[in-house]
């Protein structure tokens, strides 16, 4: 016989737990974040090592990163910050985050090579998502895509686990005298090294490319850097020793439908698509003939016509194999078959739809030159194609659990290709081939492009290169290197000449 206790008015009260209370807000412990996904340790702390790395590192990258001007200095801190968190980690990295460490490197070091501004920013961009996602590992499309945003949620966890390791002030130095000795050692420093200076020209000349000159917003600004750079290694730190499961956020299997129910619009769009790839035939085999031979058409026309509903048909269709591949069933060899034979003669079909946009891109470019947007394009398009035969690799084995890390590697693959192809200077190169076939020169597109243009540049007539400005060579401080900026050696062009009109209306 159960015995209930009562409180007031007869009403029953719960018995006790059993085992320790999960914690309460403002608790030790306590935290946002689900226990099953990113549990909190509350004694952990950070080794002092560690600390003392962050702040090394968060003094180098005061001095060698700009974030407004692409250089070296991307690679610099990247590499640092990889190198102290996986060099101070209790256990090494997986061949897969070796992989990510590679990629995200290979990343950073386009800001050091191009000059190129929107190249450039992609690039760092792109190592923000690999990097970190790098850190915590994970293998599911919610890890993907809410991995980026991790590092937001980081500084309520990581000033915990520094507080916790911050020395007791038992035995401290006071700060004042932290203070006094800091002080006193960048004194002595700065008195000895002007006189050095002054004492001999070519000690003068190697500090002043040491040391980088400051004012009150560049010290300002370089605070700012220190922080950043320090909170990379701490955040990266704490990923590597307290990983959050992200995979465990992931939506839980739906339940499978009928499979008419997928099979038959899935059907329907394999033969809409079958249509487009008979009709496209003639054009993709057919060539020049086929343009040429059609009433009405010019090339220009024909690509205008479609690219860009072309390049939606291709992301619409990555959305409906999503929807497919998560509400169809496979209980059965039958609707394995099924569903193999549909979404592999979709991703077929929608292969030769990516032909079709880029090759119409192509013949556009052809005949009104080539521009770094259109180039961008081609290799997202280029990007949706290699996709579609991974999704299709999936369906044949019937397991997707590499998909999300693969589909991430070739975006990055795509792009360290575009970056490979120097677009801004193969964009001039393509441009003044046509120049020497037709006399067109589009000057004003050409103003707008970076220093990677200047070797294209030196095709042009001297009188003609006139007519393209440039801001001639640059000469940075070793911490801005960028090898773009330091080859260019075109003379700095402002003020046009009068013939130049031709070339920019």
């Amino acid at each position: 016989m159960t015995t209930l206790l009562t409180g007031a008015k007869g009403q029953p009260v719960m018995p006790p737990l059993i085992g320790p209370a999960l914690p309460r807000s403002g608790e030790p412990g306590w935290t946002v974040w689900s226990r099953r996904v990113w549990p909190i340790d509350p004694l952990a702390s950070i080794p002092r090592r560690l600390l003392m790395l962050a702040v090394v590192a968060g003094l180098v990258g005061t001095a060698v990163w700009r974030p407004s001007v692409l250089s070296i200095g991307y690679l610099a801190v990247g590499a640092m910050v990889f190198g102290v968190v996986h060099g101070t980690a209790e256990r090494r990295p997986t061949r897969a985050q070796w992989g990510g460490i590679v990629l995200s490197l290979a990343l950073l070091a386009v800001p050091a090579l191009l000059a190129a501004d929107w190249l450039g920013v992609l690039c760092i961009m792109a190592a923000w998502i690999v990097g970190w996602c790098t850190l915590f590992g994970g293998r599911t499309w919610t890890s993907v895509f809410t991995g980026p945003f991790l590092p937001w949620a980081l500084p309520a966890r990581v000033s915990g686990w520094v507080r916790r390791g911050l020395p007791s002030r038992v035995g401290v130095t006071k700060p004042a005298r932290v203070a006094v000795v800091i002080g006193l050692t960048v004194l002595l420093a700065v008195v000895f090294g002007a006189l050095f200076a002054s004492a001999d020209a070519a000690f003068a000349h190697m500090a002043g490319n040491l040391v980088p000159s400051v004012d009150g917003v560049d010290i300002a600004a370089r605070i700012v850097v220190f922080g950043i750079v320090a909170s990379f290694v701490l955040g990266g730190a704490y990923l590597t020793r307290f990983p959050p499961r992200l995979d465990a956020l992931a939506p839980a299997p739906m339940r499978p439908v009928p499979r008419w129910e997928w099979a038959l619009p899935l059907g329907v769009l394999d033969a809409l698509f079958i249509a487009f790839v008979v009709v496209q035939a003639a054009v993709l085999f057919g060539g020049h003939t086929h343009v040429l031979e059609t009433e009405g058409l010019t090339y220009a026309e024909y690509a205008r016509q479609g690219f860009w509903q072309l390049l939606w048909v291709s992301a619409l269709t990555l959305l409906v194999l999503s929807v497919v591949i998560r509400v169809a069933g496979r209980g059965s060899t039958a609707d394995r078959r099924v569903l193999r034979v549909l979404v592999g003669i979709l991703c077929a079909t929608s292969v030769v739809v990516v032909i079709s946009a880029v090759h119409r891109m192509w013949l556009y470019q052809q005949a009104y030159g080539f521009s770094t947007d259109r180039l961008m394009v081609v290799t997202i398009e280029l990007w949706l194609g290699v996709v579609f035969l991974l999704v299709a690799a999936a369906g044949v084995r019937m397991t997707g659990r590499w998909l999300p890390h693969a589909v991430l590697v070739a975006g990055v693959v795509a792009l360290l290709g575009l970056a490979a192809l120097n677009p801004e200077r193969l964009v001039a190169d393509r441009n003044i081939d046509r120049f020497e076939q037709t006399g067109q020169l589009d000057a004003e597109y050409l103003s707008r492009l970076s220093t990677d243009i200047d070797p294209a540049l030196h095709r042009l007539p001297e009188d003609i290169r006139g007519c393209v400005r440039f801001h001639g060579p640059h000469s940075d401080p070793w911490y801005l290197f960028n090898l773009s900026r330091s080859l260019a050696d075109g003379p700095v062009v402002t003020d046009l000449p009068d013939y130049c009109s031709p070339y920019w209306s």
